[in-house]
């Protein structure tokens, strides 16, 4: 044995004892892994709680996003039906059919009739038909949704109050239901009515009549928790990613605990949707017969759509967090699919036969850094996206991808590169032959 294999042996004999030394205790090693493990499952708890605290501030405490959430309604064929329903109801409610025909007068007599002649059926029935038609035409023109969206504007304060359950306003909550008063579609639907030859419809008097909106026996068990949830709306994402992100620094294994982490958060989410898929049959199996389902579903799949939205992204971003950390690590087919990559990449750099130069030598140097900024600039883009999609987060995956294939393609020491096990930390196992200490940067 020489000398070089004596001091080599010497310094594995000093870094075994060193990691002796540094190995916890067997009383105390599960201290980090079960702490590690619940601050983990704390988050995957809260985020649930955190997208619906994220949803219901952004929803209340932004008026145009309130509005631009419940414009579509006005368009929506189900609500169009039901308010035309209601509108109708309410409005033969203050109809004496036989003070509409004695109080006509003469000259109003021929339009009346032309308008009530071509309808069958009894002078009621018709109508009522005249009535509804008359609604109907309104609630699909333009007028009606540029209505809707004022009225929705002018009654986002009553929604706050509705929610925290003060009342008052267009929009209230009265008897656990969420309503929305429609006097002024009446209004409109009776001056119609007028235009048209009904001009006993000048007669009726104001008529209050409520849309129902959502109505549940436990709305008001709601109010306290939106409360709760109102307050902490902002705060609450923020600490469910600390306790994420403290219970992977705390593992012992991090990049499994990365992984981990990332999948309970998304199951967290997953977990949300679902909720929301039962909540929606329970509160619509319970409307009272007078409701519209159909509109009842349309308004609640308005209300819960960017919530939606938010839990595909979540569940999205963790599957593409968990394949990434997965992919940066030592495992045997992670490094047969990193292999395959970098090997690809460096087979078509070698094909095209580009003379990269100082450029190729530049970003060999600095490669660490330039992976991470590209990690850096995908995270920060989709952390100041407004209300990102799962579309967006996987774009922004693949965009990102692409930056790294092309840091990648331009990595050139200036020897030939055979097939390498470049990491992130940018060393690579070209130039040559593999380099000492190459291979993906492993968090610990």
């Amino acid at each position: 044995m020489n000398g070089d294999d004596a001091r080599e042996i010497a310094e594995l004999r000093a870094r075994v004892a060193e990691l002796e030394r540094r190995r916890p205790t067997g009383q105390r090693h599960w201290v980090r892994p079960f702490f590690a493990v619940l601050l983990i499952i704390v988050a995957a708890v809260l985020t649930p709680l955190s997208a619906v605290a994220a949803w219901s501030s952004d929803l209340i405490g932004d008026t145009d996003r309130y509005v631009s959430t419940m414009k579509p309604l006005a368009s929506d064929p189900d609500v169009q039906e039901a308010v035309a329903d209601r509108v109708t109801k309410a409005v033969m409610q203050h109809v004496d059919i036989e003070s509409l025909l004695t109080s006509v007068a003469p000259a109003d007599r021929p339009r009346l009739t032309k308008a009530l002649g071509p309808l069958s059926g009894p002078i009621t029935s018709g109508l009522t038909d005249f009535v509804h038609s008359t609604a109907d035409k309104f609630v699909s023109s333009d007028a009606f949704a540029t209505l809707w969206t004022d009225l929705n504007r002018t009654a986002h304060a009553s929604v706050d109050k509705a929610l925290t359950g003060k009342g008052g306003g267009a929009v209230k909550l009265t008897n656990d239901a969420v309503v929305i008063d429609l006097a002024p579609v009446i209004d409109r639907v009776k001056q119609a009515l007028v235009d048209r030859g009904l001009g006993i419809a000048a007669k009726i008097p104001e008529v209050h009549t409520d849309f129902t909106v959502m109505t549940s026996d436990s709305i008001g068990k709601a109010k306290k928790l939106y409360r709760l949830l109102q307050i902490v709306g902002f705060w609450l994402p923020v600490l469910t990613l600390v306790l994420a992100a403290g219970g992977v620094l705390l593992a012992i294994r991090r990049r499994r605990a990365l992984v981990t982490a990332a999948l309970a958060v998304a199951a967290g989410a997953a977990v949300l949707g679902i909720a929301l898929w039962i909540f929606r049959g329970i509160y619509l199996d319970g409307l009272p017969s007078g409701v519209s389902q159909p509109a009842a579903g349309s308004v609640f799949d308005t209300l819960v759509r960017f919530l939606r939205t938010t839990v595909r992204m979540v569940i999205t971003l963790g599957i593409v967090v968990a394949l990434a950390a997965w992919l940066t690590g030592s495992g045997r087919a992670a490094t047969r699919v990193l292999a395959a990559w970098r090997g690809g990449i460096g087979a078509v750099r070698n094909a095209v036969g580009f003379d990269l130069g100082p450029v190729g030598v530049w970003v060999h140097r600095a490669k660490t850094w330039l992976n991470w900024t590209v990690v850096a600039v995908a995270a920060v883009t989709l952390l100041i996206w407004n209300y990102p999609t799962a579309a967006v987060t996987v774009w922004i995956a693949v965009v990102a991808l692409l930056v790294l294939a092309v840091v990648e393609f331009l990595d050139d020491d200036g020897a030939p590169h055979l097939t390498g096990t470049t990491g992130i930390n940018g060393t690579t196992g070209g130039a040559g032959g593999p380099a000492a200490g190459s291979g993906p940067v492993e968090i610990t």
